[in-house]
C-alpha cells in the first residue's frame, strides 16, 4: 500500500503494539543431478535449482510484500500459505485470551489458516475460524499502482538451496534464523532492507561483503518484480476464466486449503508479484483491547518444486480443490487448451511437428531452441510468427541485431523463412500527434486518427519476392492491426514479451525516438522510446 494508505495507528495507553511476521521456507524437491562418465571423463552437471520466498514487512507502516524469486538456472513452480493469530489482554487481567479457541502463540501449527470466501479473496470465508480476523486485521493482496511500474527488489544473496531461510528484510523474522521466537523482539531478518513500501528502486544496489547476510560475498543489483496480469483470485474465479487466460502471472488461492498458486511457470532470475502487499490493524482493536495489549502475528509458509514434480503439491494428504489438477498441469505445459496436433508451449520441437494452419493468434509455441507467439495466418501457406523473448537493441542498431537473430536460426527453420522487403516505406508518426481511446487498458492501445499518417499507415509486412528472407521488426500498423480480441495481442497487457519486456516497432516516433511497446503497469503501451529488438518472421509451410 502506499504510504498515505498505510497510517500507522496508535492505541491509546497501549503498551506493546506488535505486528509479527514470520516467514517459513517450504520444502525444496528439485531433480537431482548427478555425475555422469563419458568416455573416461568424469563431467559434473551443476545446474542450480533453487527458489527464495521474500518477506518485506514494516510494523510502524504495516507494509507487507511477500513474493517469491527464482535464483536459478531453470523454471519453478510456487506456492504460498498464510496464517494468523490474535490474542488480547486488558490491564485488569492476568493472561492473553486468543481470538480463536484452541490456539497459542507459541504454537504457530494451530495459527488459523487464512482462507478465502470462493467468491472474494478479500473477504474469508463465514464457515472457517479465519473469518474471526476480519473484524480485526486487514490483508492487501496483489500489488497495483495507477501509473506505475511493478516494484523493484534485491535479488537473494542466498543460492544454498538446501537452506530453507528465507529472505526476510525490516521487521520480519525468518523462522529459522529467529529460533522460531513469537516475542516480537528477537531478531530473524536474513535480507537488506527496513521492510518500508517501496525501499528498492530501479539502479540501486548492495554489497553483501562480510557476509552481511546470509549468502554470497557479492554485490547484488536490484531487479525488477514481474508485473501481474490480473489481481490474486480464487480457484472458482479462475474456474471462469477463458482457458486462454488461465496461465499467467498472477496468484490463484485453493479456497479450500489457503495455499495460494502464482500461476505460471517463475523462469531464471524472475520474481513474481506480490501475494500479499499489507497486513493492517482496523480500528475495532482498539474496542477490542481499549487499554490493554494485543499480539497479532501472520505466518507464511511455502512450497517450490520443479516443474515436473508439481505432483508433490497434490500428493500432500490434503483436500484440494476439484480443479488444482488441471491448474498445475496448465502451469506445467504453459497453457490450458488443446488446439490439435500441435505440441505443448513449453516442449521444445522440430518445424516439421508444427501445423501452423490450425493454429489460433497469440498461441505460444517452442520449435527448435526458441519460443514464438504465432501472430497470423496469412494465406498460401504463408504464417507470421514472432520471438516471445527481447533482447538489447537500440532502435538504430536494431536491424543489425535482427541479423544476427536470423543468422544463429537453426537452418531447419531458415529454410522455412520467406522474402520481405529489403527496405520498408515507414513514415513517421510524433507521439503528439496521435490520439487515443480513454479507460484502463485502452490508453496508447489502439490510435483513433492512424488515418491521418497514410505513409505509416501502410506499412503493413507483407511477403515480397523481390525481397529477402530475414526476421524484421513489426510496424506500428502492423501492432494496431495484430491487437484486439481474437487477434495475436487480444489485450494490452499480451503485447509485451517474456516477462514484460519491452520492445521496438521498426516505425520513426519523434526525431532521435521511435515508437515501441513500452512496459507501464504491465501494458503494452505503443509509445516513444528506447527498448529491445524482438525479430518477427514469416514462414511457410505448404500442404
Amino acid at each position: 500500500m502506499t504510504p498515505e494508505k498505510k497510517k500507522q495507528r496508535r492505541l491509546r495507553n497501549l503498551a506493546l503494539l506488535s505486528l509479527l511476521l514470520l516467514a517459513v521456507g517450504g520444502t525444496f524437491a528439485f531433480q537431482a543431478f548427478n555425475q555422469r562418465a563419458i568416455n573416461d571423463r568424469l563431467n559434473e552437471v551443476d545446474i542450480n535449482v533453487g527458489g527464495r520466498v521474500h518477506d518485506y514487512y514494516n510494523r510502524d507502516t504495516e507494509n507487507k510484500d511477500v513474493f517469491v524469486e527464482n535464483y536459478g538456472e531453470r523454471p519453478i513452480m510456487a506456492r504460498i500459505r498464510l496464517s494468523e493469530f490474535l490474542e488480547t489482554r486488558q490491564r485488569n487481567e492476568a493472561n492473553f485470551t486468543p481470538l480463536v479457541a484452541g490456539t497459542s502463540r507459541d504454537d504457530v501449527e494451530n495459527w488459523t489458516t487464512w482462507i478465502p470466501s470462493a467468491g472474494n479473496i478479500n473477504d474469508r470465508e463465514n464457515s472457517n475460524a479465519s473469518n474471526a480476523f476480519d473484524q480485526y486485521a486487514s490483508l492487501i493482496f496483489g500489488w497495483e499502482r495507477s501509473g506505475q511500474d511493478a516494484p523493484w527488489y534485491m535479488p537473494t544473496f542466498n543460492h544454498d538451496n538446501l537452506d530453507l531461510r528465507t529472505a526476510a528484510a525490516g521487521h520480519a523474522r525468518d523462522w529459522i534464523e529467529g529460533n522460531g521466537a513469537t516475542d516480537a523482539v528477537t531478531d530473524g531478518a536474513t535480507h537488506p532492507g527496513d521492510g518500508i513500501d517501496a525501499y528498492w528502486s530501479a539502479g540501486g544496489s548492495f554489497d553483501n561483503s562480510g557476509p552481511i547476510w546470509p549468502g554470497e560475498e557479492v554485490t547484488n543489483q536490484t531487479a525488477q518484480n514481474l508485473q501481474q496480469d490480473r489481481a490474486p483470485m480464487t480457484m472458482n474465479q479462475w474456474s471462469n476464466l477463458p482457458n486462454e487466460d488461465k496461465i499467467g502471472n498472477f496468484w490463484v488461492v485453493d479456497h479450500n486449503t489457503g495455499w495460494a498458486y502464482w500461476a505460471n511457470r517463475l523462469n531464471s532470475e524472475q520474481a513474481s508479484s506480490y501475494l500479499l502487499d499489507a497486513a493492517e490493524m482496523t480500528a475495532a482493536i482498539e474496542d477490542k483491547v481499549f487499554n490493554g495489549f494485543y499480539y497479532y502475528g501472520i505466518h507464511v509458509e511455502s512450497g517450490l518444486v520443479s516443474p515436473d514434480q508439481h505432483e508433490e503439491f497434490l500428493n500432500d494428504g490434503e483436500q484440494h480443490h476439484a480443479e488444482l489438477a488441471d491448474l498445475l498441469q496448465g502451469i506445467q505445459n504453459g497453457a490450458m487448451y488443446d488446439d490439435g496436433p500441435n505440441p505443448l508451449p513449453n516442449e521444445d520441437s522440430a518445424p516439421a511437428a508444427f501445423d501452423f494452419s490450425t493454429m489460433r493468434p497469440g498461441r505460444i509455441f517452442t520449435m527448435a531452441g526458441e519460443q514464438y507467439r504465432y501472430l497470423e495466418n496469412m494465406g498460401s501457406g504463408n504464417h507470421m510468427i514472432i520471438r516471445e523473448g527481447v533482447f538489447a537493441a537500440s532502435f538504430n542498431n536494431q536491424d543489425q541485431r535482427l541479423n544476427e537473430w536470423y543468422d544463429n536460426l537453426e537452418p531447419e527453420v531458415q529454410s522455412l523463412v520467406q522474402p520481405v522487403a529489403n527496405s520498408f516505406e515507414t513514415g513517421a508518426i510524433p507521439t503528439s500527434g496521435v490520439s487515443w481511446p480513454g479507460g484502463i487498458g485502452n490508453w496508447r492501445w489502439i490510435p483513433t486518427n492512424l488515418y491521418e499518417f497514410p505513409e505509416a499507415e501502410d506499412d503493413v509486412t507483407r511477403v515480397d519476392s523481390s525481397g529477402t528472407p530475414r526476421a524484421f521488426a513489426l510496424s506500428f500498423a502492423d501492432v494496431v492491426r495484430l491487437s484486439g480480441p481474437g487477434r495475436a495481442f487480444p489485450n494490452i497487457w499480451r503485447r509485451l514479451g517474456t516477462g514484460g519486456a519491452p520492445w521496438w516497432t521498426r516505425t520513426p516516433a519523434d526525431t532521435g525516438m521511435g515508437w515501441s511497446l513500452l512496459n507501464r503497469n504491465g501494458e503494452g503501451r505503443l509509445e516513444g522510446g528506447n527498448y529491445g529488438g524482438r525479430p518477427a518472421i514469416i514462414i511457410n509451410q505448404s500442404t
